[in-house]
């Protein structure tokens, strides 16, 4: 197991050093170095916790892509998971809302840190309104499918698979439930969410639409016995869950620090650690092996979407999101090994 998270032990030994010297250069004592040094530790583990169902819903795409795709979602994506989302992202905001330009945008998150989050989380509301709406179309696609035949929850799981007969049934669901929430803020706010979760399902549907179009090219290529060897589509699917997913581990980081330096390092150190994790998922077929364990992290992601288009109205803590995802994908395991052993005894068949 070691193996697999080597590259993840050696990023994050080498952030923590780069915080020592950041810590030291910036507070200049031992008990102020040490202090930053812990929020990073904390914004790592809060990361992790927050995308263990990102990891397991990865996984779930990445097994069907050849290896090649695999470490490139690894090398590649790891570079705009951890400079892209976790760095520039939020200066991006800063830039767009403040009307500053990026240099500028650095300049106010190095020596004005407050104003520096203020900005930030004002968009708060867009972000929740597009990245729920995402991750919520996310999972509900996986149960609003009339050819899956695996139930977990079966009472629920076999209504949804019937009602996905009515063609974009979760759509309206989902639009539904943002018109919702949207009645619950003030006009100005409720005008940003509507349209940051129509953002989000139009998204989803774009990326959905171009990962088909490779796909059909890949069949294609096929019928005439060409090698195919694309990943393309899946690779993009995944770098836009992973952005979706870390809209609220950037958010919910502030409520830690607001020093952009301690927010990147810490929750690059998890976002390299889900990567790994997603890696040895694939290569030792843990989905395979416990049926019902993507079941549990597609509810998770469900109960993420519902908690960020939630939190446009109301504060939810990152721990209780953390502990949802968790519980959800602990019982789902529980059930698969449970199920698993019936099996291997006879009781199953």
């Amino acid at each position: 197991m070691l193996a697999y998270f080597r590259a993840s032990i050696i990023f994050s030994f080498a952030c923590l050093m780069l915080g020592v010297w950041y810590g030291w250069e910036s507070t200049g004592t031992l008990s102020g170095t040490a202090q930053l040094l812990w929020i990073i530790i904390v914004l790592s583990i809060l990361e992790v916790s927050l995308s263990f169902d990102n990891a397991v819903v990865n996984a779930s795409v990445l097994k069907e892509m050849d290896e090649v795709w695999q470490r490139r979602f690894l090398t590649w994506g790891i570079a705009f998971a951890v400079f892209g989302m976790r760095v520039v992202f939020p200066l991006a905001i800063v830039a767009i809302a403040a009307h500053i330009g990026p240099v500028e945008a650095i300049h106010l998150s190095l020596n004005d840190p407050a104003e520096y989050e203020r900005i930030v989380s004002s968009a708060q509301v867009g972000i929740a309104g597009f990245g729920g709406a995402f991750l919520a179309m996310v999972g509900l696609k996986f149960f609003f499918d009339a050819d899956k035949e695996v139930h977990w929850i079966a009472v629920i799981e076999r209504w949804l698979a019937k009602v996905s007969y009515v063609p974009a049934a979760e759509i309206a669901l989902l639009l539904l439930a943002i018109w919702g929430i949207s009645t619950m803020l003030p006009d100005s706010e409720a005008l940003t969410f509507l349209v940051a979760g129509m953002l989000g399902i139009v998204t989803f549907i774009a990326v959905e639409a171009v990962s088909t179009v490779l796909e059909l090219r890949d069949q294609k290529r096929k019928l005439v016995g060409a090698t195919v060897r694309s990943g393309l589509g899946g690779f993009l699917y995944l770098n836009v869950l992973d952005a979706s997913f870390s809209f609220d581990g950037v958010i919910g980081a502030f409520a830690l620090s607001n020093n952009m330096i301690v927010i990147a390092l810490g929750l690059s150190i998890g976002a390299f650690f889900v990567r790994s994790m997603t890696i040895m998922l694939v290569r030792k077929g843990t989905l395979a092996e416990y049926e019902f364990l993507e079941h549990g992290a597609f509810w998770a992601i469900i109960a993420l979407g519902g908690i960020m288009l939630a939190s446009a109205k109301f504060h939810i803590p990152e721990v209780i999101t953390g502990l949802i995802g968790a519980s959800l994908i602990g019982i789902s395991l529980w059930w698969s090994i449970r199920h698993k052993n019936r099996l291997q005894s006879g009781e199953g068949h």
